[in-house]
């Protein structure tokens, strides 16, 4: 019961054109559907109709994200709690969103507009399910699914115990400063590290999604393929104390950051949580390098 995994990541751009190609040339998405100000992605082992969501806006941004939810019953369950905690839920009806169908709207303590769905239209991975192969036509980098989104938040700690004790979330980890306060939380639904992160920074901002990768032998790939395609690095190839997860970060052409990661543990439902803190940032976050650029803490959409 509860919320499953992360569904969908819903972002604006001011050049849908050039996010179609990026998404799918670069990236290796697969393009669901279209409507005049809005195209729909998912990856290749992906089953639902869409893991991405790009809207035209000459802003760029994130207008929400969702997760799915285990049962129907959950979104009343979840619709419930919501409010009791104070904050509005919206209904939406089937067919309203592309793609799915009843889900609840609401915003968050950190000024997030959060989507939760159950239903969603299967439209099939590239893999069948009989005695399926692995598809060897897959063009860029072709992650088989979306992983997780790291948000920012003034008040961490606050968001962090709205996901927590609303929504079932459970802290794997913490980044916290010398007089306690949390600096970043890691949170899980799905047994993997995490599936949403939640770091000091602007209320309503969206710091970047992930890919998941199958291997470090991938992620490597992906660095030849970004360099290839003149798209910029961030930070990586490298790895993370926080999560153990090999990565690179980089921006899509219109300044949306991107992940691409593997590896991490396994988080049973007794792992204790891991705390890092403020003094070791540097290893936290980028456990190689030590230290933490200007850039990958101040910039976010």
């Amino acid at each position: 019961m509860g919320i499953l995994r992360l569904s969908h990541v819903d972002i604006t751009v001011p050049d849908l054109d050039l996010a179609k190609a990026y998404y799918t040339g670069v990236m290796g998405m697969d393009l669901t559907e279209e409507t005049p100000d809005r195209a729909f992605f998912k990856c290749w082992d992906e089953e639902d109709h869409h893991s991405l969501a790009v809207r035209y806006d000459p802003r760029v941004g994130m207008d929400r994200f969702a997760f799915k939810v285990d049962h129907e019953d959950d979104l009343a369950e979840m619709e419930r709690k919501v409010e009791t905690y104070g904050f509005h839920v919206q209904r939406i009806s089937h067919g309203e969103e592309v793609g799915q169908g009843e889900s609840i709207r609401f915003e968050t303590p950190s000024g997030h507009e959060m989507e939760l769905v159950f239903d969603v239209e299967k439209v099939g991975g590239r893999t069948g399910k009989l005695n399926p192969e692995i598809p060897v036509d897959l063009l860029g980098i072709a992650p088989p699914r979306m992983d997780h989104l790291l948000i920012n938040a003034e008040e961490v700690g606050e968001a962090a115990k709205f996901y927590m004790d609303v929504l079932g979330f459970r802290m794997t980890e913490q980044l916290v400063g010398g007089d306690g306060h949390q600096i970043g939380v890691w949170m899980e639904r799905s047994h993997s590290p995490h599936d949403l992160a939640v770091v000091n920074g602007t209320n309503g901002a969206l710091h970047h999604f992930a890919f998941w990768l199958d291997d470090w032998d991938h992620v490597r790939r992906s660095a030849d393929i970004l360099a290839y395609n003149a798209i910029q690095i961030d930070v990586g190839p490298t790895r993370h104390g926080v999560t153990r997860g090999n990565t690179i970060y980089f921006f899509d052409p219109m300044g949306t950051r991107n992940e691409v990661f593997t590896g991490g543990y396994r988080p049973d439902p007794d792992f204790p949580t891991i705390t890092w803190t403020e003094d070791n940032i540097g290893q936290a976050v980028f456990y190689y390098e030590g230290e933490v650029n200007d850039r990958f803490v101040s910039v976010h959409t």
